[in-house]
């Protein structure tokens, strides 16, 4: 199966976001990050930066009763956990995407595991803890005396997110095509490595 989607998977701090940006600036490709949250907020009728807040902050059952207070019209599978409701509406929007483009960019949300019968060419960007800190500091605006625990609170957060709804461990580089250490490469580099491997790949089928 040709897999002409690249889905990233990183650690907090590692750059892989700017990493799969500059790689689908360099393919000529759309890149769908925060998108994808914010096309969520949207047919729930809240806000992205609610959303976004209420995913980091409370239980899954109260961000779920909050999708349904905030659009009561809207309903769901009812005998799915409440956890899943919200990543089953993420991953329609992925695969509406999918029909619509045959060649994208997408940073997290279990990207790999939704679009599996799409093809995919899956990477893992990571880096060591000292560098991912320094990193949180120098560009996303965390306190220093936050960087560690801040890091730590979002690879748990992905972690389970990733592990529960793929039944796969997020941290297994097995599960991936492609591994990159960004703190050793940088990210320009990253970028062209995924591009390089991404065309041979594909080549191969051409």
């Amino acid at each position: 199966m040709k897999k002409r989607i690249i889905t990233i998977e990183r650690q907090y701090g590692s750059g892989g976001s700017a990493i799969g940006k500059l790689a689908a600036e360099k393919l000529g490709i759309n890149c769908y990050n925060r998108q994808i949250l914010e096309m969520t907020a949207e047919r729930c009728g809240i806000s992205a930066d609610h959303l976004e807040s209420a995913e980091e902050n409370v239980p899954t059952s109260f961000l779920y009763s909050l999708l349904l207070s905030a659009n009561p019209a809207r309903s769901m599978e009812d005998s799915l956990p409440l956890s899943d409701k919200v990543f089953l509406m993420e991953s329609r929007i992925i695969n509406e995407i999918a029909e619509k483009e045959d060649r994208f960019v997408l940073v997290g949300r279990c990207g790999s595991y939704v679009l599996e019968d799409k093809g995919c060419f899956s990477v893992y960007i990571y880096a060591d803890p000292e560098e991912r800190a320094k990193r949180a500091v120098a560009e996303y605006g965390i306190a220093p005396n936050k960087a560690e625990s801040t890091m730590k609170k979002a690879d748990k957060r992905r972690e389970t997110f990733y592990n529960v709804n793929t039944g796969k461990s997020w941290q297994d580089k097995d599960s991936y095509c492609l591994c990159l250490n960004s703190a050793v490469l940088g990210d320009d580099l990253c970028a062209e490595l995924i591009v390089k491997a991404y065309n041979e790949y594909n080549s191969r089928f051409d």
